[in-house]
């Protein structure tokens, strides 16, 4: 049986494995279906993590050194989807993963993040992947010297529009307001590229295109329709919390969790159910920053410490 199980590699998994290592446990396995780093290794640009050596650096490359550190003291990475976590008859928790594998914990912390929501247009599904996407790092590149849009008017649709203007012949940033929540810094430097234009006060009413994929955008201003002829467009309108592996058979769930879908938890990452910790973008009012993803996972790793200290 493992003494701590953690479901997700990124920021939270890998501190909080990190934490629980580092401070004795010897049977700490952290299940991730891929390499880990999580959703952050998608962002084009990180220059708020205190002590960042390369501020501006992609999420991918300042990700790239967690995995050495936090595996130095014996975290092992097990390669799998989680399908769903129980809870035994004796407290400890069953980790069920997708074609059947089960493996035992005595405690378990959650850090399976978020994904992109869409935005709700008419043939955003249609051609998601094709002209629809939520990475520009990933897909910025198949639009050089093209002209493409982005959707939102946070610090990442701001930020992933400046960093689509080096790539792009043009970049329409599209929000449904006059204003932003996006930070003043990186906003005017937005305002400042000659490459950026700003339609505000719009929503995109359909994307519409062919076999090939998206050919241009309708949408609705207060001057009326306007036609946006691009191949490309990027939204980033939010973040939907991944909570799916902690619903039971009975359809509810297996620790209380806020109308929004998110895990509530204490100052220690403490679910109502003693052994269970969730750490985070998944746990109520999480700032979704990296640094507190971190720090939470060593919060939730401490506690746990703690819990299976209290076991003997």
């Amino acid at each position: 049986m493992l003494d701590l199980a953690i479901i997700g590699g990124g920021p939270a998994g890998l501190s909080a494995g990190l934490y629980a290592t580092r401070g004795g446990l010897k049977n700490v396995v952290m299940f991730e279906q891929g390499e880990p780093g999580g959703q952050i290794t998608g962002s084009s640009e990180i220059e708020n993590y205190p002590g960042q050596k390369n501020p501006g650096e992609s999420g991918f490359d300042f990700m790239s050194t967690w995995w050495a550190q936090c595996s130095h003291f014996g975290l092992e990475h097990k390669w799998g989807t989680v399908e769903q976590i129980t809870q035994n008859p004796d407290k400890t928790f069953s980790i069920k993963l997708v074609g059947g594998e089960i493996s035992q914990a005595k405690a378990v912390i959650v850090c399976t993040g978020s994904v992109p929501r869409r935005a709700g247009f008419e043939g955003e599904n249609k051609y998601f992947g094709r002209g629809v996407s939520t990475c520009a790092t990933c897909d910025g590149f198949f639009y050089k010297n093209k002209e493409v849009a982005v959707l939102g008017g946070g610090d990442t649709a701001i930020e992933e529009a400046i960093y689509l203007a080096n790539i792009c012949s043009k970049v329409y940033l599209i929000h449904r307001r006059e204003g932003f929540r996006a930070a003043p810094v990186t906003l005017e430097k937005a305002r400042n590229n000659e490459k950026i234009e700003f339609i505000t006060s719009a929503t995109i009413k359909e994307a519409y295109g062919d076999n090939s994929g998206l050919n241009g955008l309708k949408l609705n201003t207060p001057n009326g329709e306007r036609d946006l002829v691009v191949p490309g467009v990027f939204t980033f309108v939010g973040l939907d919390v991944r909570n799916e592996i902690l619903k039971q058979d009975d359809g509810k769930f297996l620790c209380d969790m806020t109308d929004g879908g998110q895990v509530k938890v204490d100052l220690k990452m403490n679910t109502n159910v003693a052994g269970l910790f969730a750490a985070g973008d998944l746990r109520q009012d999480a700032p979704k920053q990296v640094v507190s993803a971190a720090a939470d996972g060593a919060v939730a790793a401490l506690s746990a410490l703690s819990y299976i200290e209290s076991l003997h």
